[in-house]
């Protein structure tokens, strides 16, 4: 199963985070299927690739808490509804 979920970055006390689609099994700094965008709390600052995050949606990846709140934000899941429709 896969899952959207945040990859620790940058050094100590200066940590940003990507956001990866990564195997459910490999660890947080483990070996991601693909990178998606990042977050960087002390800027507050995100990008989102949002065509590559919606695919991984489609397919049945599960984002995690923290990701869901940052897609919810940046309001991917009201394109990810516009694009079932159009398909349906």
């Amino acid at each position: 199963m896969v899952k959207l979920r945040l990859k620790r970055c940058g050094r100590k006390q200066r940590a940003f985070y990507r956001i990866v689609a990564i195997d459910v099994r490999s660890p947080r700094e483990g070996k991601d299927l693909r990178k998606v965008g990042f977050y960087d709390p002390m800027k507050n600052q995100t990008y989102l690739n949002v065509p590559l995050i919606l695919y991984f949606l489609e397919k049945g990846a599960q984002p995690t808490g923290t990701v869901q709140n940052l897609l919810k934000k940046a309001e991917v899941f009201n394109e990810l509804s516009c694009n079932q429709m159009k398909f349906n």
